[in-house]
């Protein structure tokens, strides 16, 4: 397993690409972060369905790379775009076999978590005072999740679940364990994944609803609802301009649309700028402000 991307000039971006069945040992994660300057970010990045390392669909050639393949309208660089780079941060790579039924690889997301679980305990022993943040699109939404049980409180500090393809009870269920009530965790959603979520839930009917239509109340988790014009004013006012839905069915708008890497690098890499507190309240008013407008028109109708 190699610490960084080949195509890494210098040390300009360090990224180390990680497989959950060969994490790296102290000793290689030590070498990947001793070139960071003192409270630079670890971020983990976790890929979704149809995914596998040494696969046709190897993410760590896709959306995990710096140099993703270019035969693909989905393949965008995530460490880039997070701008992991000059020393911003370590960008990690987390693949997990993800190919197969959804049945197969549901199966394999738990594992994934145990094993995300480990290594971020490994990154917390060699790197205790190092911020370590999170960000996982679909299926990677749930490893991210189901590595919180078991690790102690302050372990993660943000996590950013994209088109998350889990149940809001398992991610309840989750988020009150002491690793999760002390991580601040944004929910991006749209109505252009609602198709998916319907897959899913007819896939498994007990489920019951997804984090697409919301997650659990508490004052570390923020609903992100990229597709309706309060939010999305809001952010702009906070100088997030992300362009509006394009498609209206798209499973990876959240990490395709014009804008949404510069709110994401915000939260990961500067968090004091983007308190939780401060992004709930404005999103909080112009929600209140768009069902006024809303209601107005309804009146004038």
């Amino acid at each position: 397993m190699a610490c960084a991307d080949t195509r890494c000039r210098g040390a300009a971006m360090s990224l180390l690409q990680v497989n959950s069945d060969d994490l790296p040992d102290g000793p290689r994660l030590r070498a990947a972060l001793e070139r960071l300057p003192p409270g630079a970010p670890v971020v983990v990045m976790i890929h979704g369905f149809k995914f596998a390392p040494g696969s046709s669909s190897d993410p760590h050639r896709h959306i995990l790379s710096l140099e993703p393949r270019r035969d693909c309208w989905k393949s965008v660089s995530w460490p880039r775009h997070l701008g992991l780079a000059g020393g911003g941060g370590l960008a990690i790579g987390f693949g997990w076999p993800a190919r197969g039924s959804i049945w197969r690889a549901w199966r394999a997301s738990a594992r994934a978590g145990r094993r995300l679980s480990r290594l971020l305990t490994m990154l917390r022993e060699v790197a205790p005072e190092r911020p370590i943040h999170l960000v996982g699109h679909s299926l990677g939404a749930r490893v991210a999740l189901l590595a919180l049980p078991g690790l102690p409180e302050r372990t993660v500090g943000r996590i950013i679940l994209i088109s998350a393809a889990v149940f809001r009870t398992e991610a309840t269920r989750l988020a009150v364990s002491p690793a999760g009530c002390s991580a601040e965790i944004f929910n991006v959603t749209g109505r252009e994944n609602t198709l998916f979520d319907l897959l899913l839930r007819l896939a498994m009917p007990l489920g019951g609803r997804t984090l697409g239509q919301g997650g659990p109340s508490g004052r570390n988790w923020l609903d992100l609802p990229l597709d309706r014009s309060g939010p999305l004013l809001a952010l702009r006012g906070l100088g997030y301009r992300i362009s509006a839905p394009r498609a209206r069915i798209c499973h990876w708008s959240g990490y395709l649309r014009p804008g949404v890497w510069r709110l994401y690098r915000a939260l990961l890499l500067t968090p004091a700028r983007t308190p939780l507190p401060l992004l709930r309240n404005r999103l909080v008013a112009d929600r209140e402000r768009e069902s006024a407008w809303r209601l107005a028109a309804l009146r004038r109708a």
